[in-house]
């Protein structure tokens, strides 16, 4: 009778060891900016889009639990490099001044920076923004590298005036409303604001190309280790594509 009790006791304790085991499963917090679609987006109440799905496969292989949450874009940078966040995925291109401040991940997509104007508009490529004499104002979502690049090439250089916004569906409501020019702003957003307002078009000619890419704090070098093993098996194993492919379907 005692083994048996020692043998019960001792598998109830293994029981107990393993459900705490369970339980103490750690959880990675990613933050984002849910206002960048088919990337992130809220979706009844929640976060949803390629940039989450990416983030909970990465996570699950991994061995952690997801925690996703949605703040202003102009404070993902700060707030992953002060260890706020254990990583950012919101359409984040890799820039030589954001590697100054955080660490990035492998590239997983590719991104495409366009114009978005109304159907009548006499800017009808990159170039006439460009131009010597231009006067447009442009519209971009604040701190992306689009409000970089247009500074760069458009303020800064006499050619134009940059708006910025808290997003890119502010923007896009400034050009409808005759506000502004032009907004500069990633393709697949692009599609999805113009889709959902008549009058609008995308321009031809693209203004920049850039790579995605997740972000953590300079010092997390670990994280930013097993993150990218994960990755490149899922890449590999065809999961990654496939959530692209799903939100982005090949033309």
């Amino acid at each position: 009778m005692k083994k048996i009790l020692a043998v019960a006791l001792t598998l109830a304790l293994t029981l107990t060891a393993f459900a705490a085991c369970a339980e103490s499963k750690e959880t990675l917090t990613m933050a984002t900016n849910a206002s960048f679609p088919p990337y992130e987006y809220v979706e009844g109440d929640q976060v949803v889009g390629i940039d989450p799905e990416i983030a909970a496969a990465v996570c699950e292989k991994m061995g952690y639990d997801l925690e996703i949450v949605d703040t202003e874009f102009d404070s993902l940078i700060s707030g992953v490099a002060s260890g706020k966040y254990d990583f950012v995925m919101a359409g984040m291109t890799v820039t030589e001044e954001r590697k100054q401040m955080v660490s990035f991940s492998n590239t997983y997509a590719t991104g495409v920076q366009v114009i978005i104007v109304n159907d009548d508009s006499p800017i009808t490529s990159v170039d006439d923004l460009l131009a010597d004499g231009a006067n447009y104002t442009v519209g971009t979502q604040n701190a992306t590298t689009g409000y970089i690049y247009a500074m760069s090439d458009i303020e800064d250089a006499g050619k134009g005036t940059v708006a910025a916004f808290p997003n890119g569906n502010e923007a896009v409501m400034a050009r409808v409303n005759g506000k502004i020019d032009g907004v500069i702003i990633d393709n697949e957003p692009a599609k999805a604001y113009v889709a959902a307002n008549e009058g609008l078009k995308i321009l031809d000619s693209t203004y920049v190309v850039e790579d995605y890419a997740a972000c953590f704090a300079k010092d997390n070098t670990e994280l930013v280790e097993k993150f990218n093993a994960a990755l490149e098996e899922l890449t590999a194993d065809g999961t990654i594509p496939a959530i692209i492919e799903k939100y982005i379907p090949a033309e």
